[in-house]
């Protein structure tokens, strides 16, 4: 078998190989641009071929090229590999050769990885969450023209008499430029927000999981796919605090002997489903007594933004028994009663 690992950059690679057969080794750097990666990994035309990256973004190209000529690809996970690095030097040969020795001796700390499909839902998750965000900039945007000539409505600026009385707003031609181009913008990010929103209400509707989901107050289409799209699968986990450390919604930690210490929230996870966690446990604890009566609790106790992310890691492990048992909502209150008793 023919052993490569490989320090992956946007525009090149830098790779060391060994061949388990005959022991012959060496290293190369491979430029992206010019075709020379793509021709050296097409010129090994040989089966037995496994390549070992760090988890990194960019490289969807080089995934489908080792998956077209059949090679065996390991994601390692960035922070395991950098623990194991002894040497105070770093280098991209120096990691190549680290990625190599890990794979060589079976120590490569290997992760999921989600399947095309998944992927390509995930950019619809994405592209919708940058449109709203943009969405929001422009919004926000317009509120400040209103504000500096005296009109205050806050969300009544949307209805049709605040647009009315903003475009009827006597502003210097800059200024007016200013506004007309975003009410441009804003105009054109609106259907165009309608039609992802309606996509992803009609993926949820085709997988059963997710409409189990969707049947825990304040958990909508969204947060629901983007939930199962990105967990995967709930045999990955044992347990739920595992699934509260996999999003980063676990403090970190620096404890030593007797002497305990809790920092922020790790957010070693998914920043969208994370940030869609935190909305949906808002929308339940305004909707359930007991949340509502938790969140206080906490909000008094502590801070509100400390017991905003305690109320989602919270919503996460429900999602998460709620799919991994089969329940819906009914059977997760009806067996959290009975178990309380």
């Amino acid at each position: 078998m023919l052993i490569i690992g490989c320090d992956y950059h946007p525009s090149f690679q830098q790779i060391a190989w060994v061949d388990t057969e005959t022991g012959e080794c060496d290293e190369r750097r491979l430029a992206h641009s010019n075709g020379e990666a793509e021709q050296f990994y097409r010129g090994l035309n040989r089966q037995g071929v496994r390549v070992g990256i760090e988890a990194t973004g960019h490289a969807r190209w080089f995934e489908r090229l080792l998956a077209e000529l059949k090679y065996e690809l390991w994601v390692g996970d960035p922070a395991r590999i950098r623990a194991l690095r002894v040497r105070k030097q770093k280098t991209d040969r120096l990691d190549a050769q680290l990625l190599l020795k890990l794979l060589v001796e079976d120590r490569f700390p290997q992760v999921w990885v989600p399947g095309s499909e998944n992927r390509d839902l995930r950019q619809l998750l994405w592209h919708r969450h940058r449109l709203v965000q943009m969405r929001t900039r422009v919004m926000n945007q317009l509120q400040a023209i209103a504000l500096n000539e005296g009109v205050r409505r806050k969300k009544g600026l949307w209805s049709k008499p605040g647009r009315e009385q903003l475009e009827s707003l006597r502003l210097a031609p800059w200024a007016e430029r200013r506004r007309r181009d975003l009410l441009e913008l804003l105009q054109g990010l609106n259907p165009s927000i309608a039609e992802l929103s309606a996509a992803i209400a009609q993926e949820a509707e085709q997988r059963a999981e997710v409409k189990r989901l969707m049947t825990h107050p304040g958990v909508g289409p969204l947060t629901a796919l983007a939930y199962v799209l990105i967990i995967g699968s709930p045999e990955r986990f044992r347990c739920g605090k595992q699934i509260g450390s996999y999003l980063g919604l676990v403090p970190c930690e620096d404890s030593s002997g007797d002497h305990q210490r809790l920092g922020h929230i790790s957010k070693q996870g998914n920043t969208l489903l994370r940030f869609l966690l935190v909305e949906a446990a808002q929308v339940v604890v305004r909707c359930d007594p007991e949340w509502r009566r938790q969140f206080v609790h906490l909000a008094m106790r502590r801070q509100r933004a400390i017991a905003q992310v305690a109320m989602a890691r919270k919503l996460a492990i429900r999602l998460y028994w709620m799919w991994r048992r089969g329940w819906e909502y009914e059977q997760l209150v009806e067996n959290s009663v009975r178990t309380r008793r």
